[in-house]
């Protein structure tokens, strides 16, 4: 290895400790922020997450309770509030009585389209400010943070 392979790997170490510190972070803050400029009415930002993960299918309390960090009972009032709201519908699987499956309405897919354009009218509004450079700097990182979250997806799958 010379020099210069030493240098760049530092660079790379040090570039992997920044991402690893702030990504996760600035993420949520992001989020935070942009469900404050939105008006969501009767909606949570829970349940608009919970809405958005079932509109790429049905999945079981217990997957939704890990992808959103909640306890499973949390997770079980929830699709009981969801389902009351008539936006989820709840089934199970005819060999485990004890799977409960959440699927989305469409009355819940109105809602949370609903939300989802709120938000991106916001944060539409918010990029507008952004230079071209940093627009295009936020155009990769969105593709490359894409390809990080199939990767992680394809890992817990496994």
């Amino acid at each position: 290895m010379n020099s210069g392979d030493a240098v760049q790997e530092s660079d790379r170490a040090d570039c992997l400790d920044y991402v690893a510190t702030h990504l996760v972070s600035r993420a949520a803050l992001l989020v935070r922020l942009l469900v404050k400029q939105v008006p969501i009415g009767d909606i949570s930002r829970t349940e608009a997450e919970v809405l958005g993960i079932l509109s790429d299918g049905p999945r079981r309390i217990t997957e939704l309770a890990e992808l959103e960090g909640l306890a499973q009972p949390t997770m079980t009032l929830l699709a009981k509030r969801l389902e009351g709201r008539g936006w989820v519908v709840r089934s199970g699987l005819p060999q485990d009585g004890r799977v409960v499956i959440l699927s989305i309405t469409e009355a819940g897919e109105a809602v949370f389209e609903g939300f989802r354009c709120q938000f991106r009218a916001a944060l539409r509004a918010d990029l507008e400010g952004l230079s071209h450079q940093q627009l295009r700097e936020l155009l990769v990182a969105t593709d490359t943070l894409g390809a990080l979250v199939e990767t992680l997806q394809g890992a817990g799958a496994g």
